[in-house]
């Protein structure tokens, strides 16, 4: 990089997007830097301004201090972040009715940025992509409507998001990053600035390639070790054999690996290998453990409703116009996150047996199933009585419901394998 320091001084950054992933990111940094958070989203913003993080990531009291007294400043305006030299994206990149890879908001923010590029600028990409992506699309973008040369002119780099959301004990600091620059010294000085805020150290990735690789199976490991155990407890419940059991058992050897079994869907593990699997096939590849690992995670919805049926017809419940009560709905435990969801497929199997469902989620917000999913659910506790309890997400709050008494009927069906068996009839 010529003519440029590897100095920290005067560094303003800009964060484009302020999701799970940015906001705790903007946050961050603007203990260290000028740090400008920037939403295309005007009412997040304005949230955002009165210490409201719908994500809830973020506490109201840390987000109001952080506004007051670091340097950070929130906006959705584009002029107002023009002044930084250090871009950093944190943007979706969700899949397609498809399951394809869909770079809409990676491309778009590439396309903002590229108008706003100086010399010396830093581009540093956050986003889950395939390896290659950041060089095979979003740097021509870059050069195409900035009118500037890569690696000339400006810069770029790639440090994948390691965000948990709902997680307080992992949190952006403490998790260790990797980075990357599209040139040593780039890549030095974007190690350096992360350092600066990560506690448990970084990472640096011998290129941008490799960082986007590391990401992407981060993600389709866990992905395909949950198929394994979904799969597990398939061939258990024939058996009639507690899967969970068996796994407490396989996890006294050092080595096993205590994955359990689950819905998995959100925008990581549940979208991630899709993106894997799309450049795998481009390269002339079929990767089959990865898709059938994604076949059978995202059998398991139908496969619970299918299950709570089949005990329902053991009791001699009637199926037609029966109550059922599923117990969350966002994507996982303790996070008020809806994208890409399962329990959706519990709900709309059951819904086919003309089963009356009634969903109880504290945390998901009503409007925004409401939108994205066209479902009415309920965000205060039930009091009625149902013929079936689904534990489907494993809030906090649902441990202190006293489940048995919702289900009239006596049948509890544990999804997350959590309750005791004196509560839960089954479980996954």
């Amino acid at each position: 990089m010529k003519n440029k320091k590897s100095t920290l001084e005067n560094k303003t950054i800009a964060i484009i997007g302020l999701g799970y992933v940015g906001l705790p990111l903007a946050v961050e940094f603007s203990k260290k830097f000028k740090v400008h958070g920037f939403d295309i989203n005007a009412q997040r913003i304005s949230q955002l301004k009165i210490g409201i993080d719908s994500t809830l990531e973020i506490e109201e009291r840390k987000l109001k201090y952080a506004i007051k007294n670091y340097k950070l400043s929130l906006t959705n305006d584009v002029k107002e972040i023009q002044g930084a030299n250090i871009f950093i994206v944190t943007v979706p990149t969700p899949i397609d009715k498809n399951k394809k890879p869909d770079l809409t908001p990676l491309l778009n923010a590439s396309k903002m940025i590229a108008t706003l590029l100086k010399k010396n600028d830093i581009v540093v990409y956050e986003s889950t992509v395939y390896p290659g992506a950041t060089e095979e699309f979003c740097i021509p973008i870059l050069e195409e409507f900035s009118k500037k040369k890569f690696n000339r002119d400006f810069f770029v780099g790639y440090s994948p998001e390691r965000i948990n959301p709902g997680d307080k004990k992992h949190t952006l600091s403490r998790i260790q990053k990797i980075t990357s620059g599209s040139n040593k010294e780039t890549a030095l000085l974007i190690d350096k600035i992360y350092s600066s805020i990560i506690t448990a150290g970084t990472y640096m990735a011998p290129s941008i390639k490799v960082a986007e690789a590391a990401k992407v199976i981060e993600n389709s490991q866990r992905d395909i070790n949950i198929a394994f155990v979904n799969e597990l407890s398939k061939i258990f419940n024939l058996l009639k054999i507690d899967t969970n059991d068996v796994l407490d058992a396989a996890s006294t050897k050092w080595n096993f690996l205590n994955f359990r079994p689950g819905l998995v869907g959100g925008h990581c593990i549940g979208v991630d290998p899709y993106y894997l699997a799309q450049k795998a096939q481009e390269v002339g590849y079929n990767p089959e453990i990865i898709l059938a690992g994604r076949r059978i995670n995202d059998s398991m919805g139908k496969y619970v409703a299918t299950e709570v049926v089949k005990l329902m017809l053991r009791k001699k419940i009637e199926i037609c116009d029966s109550k059922v009560l599923i117990l969350g709905f966002t994507f996982k435990e303790n996070c008020p996150d809806i994208r890409n969801t399962r329990v959706i497929d519990i709900y709309d199997e059951l819904i086919d047996f003309n089963i009356k469902v009634d969903i109880y989620d504290p945390l998901a917000s009503a409007q925004e199933v409401k939108n994205e999913y066209n479902l009415q659910i309920l965000n205060q506790e039930p009091t009625g009585q149902y013929s079936v309890v689904i534990l489907a997400v494993a809030h906090k709050e649902f441990f202190k419901l006293n489940i048995k008494a919702l289900a009239k009927k006596g049948i509890v069906y544990d999804v997350k394998g959590l309750l005791s068996k004196k509560i839960s009839n089954s479980r996954l």
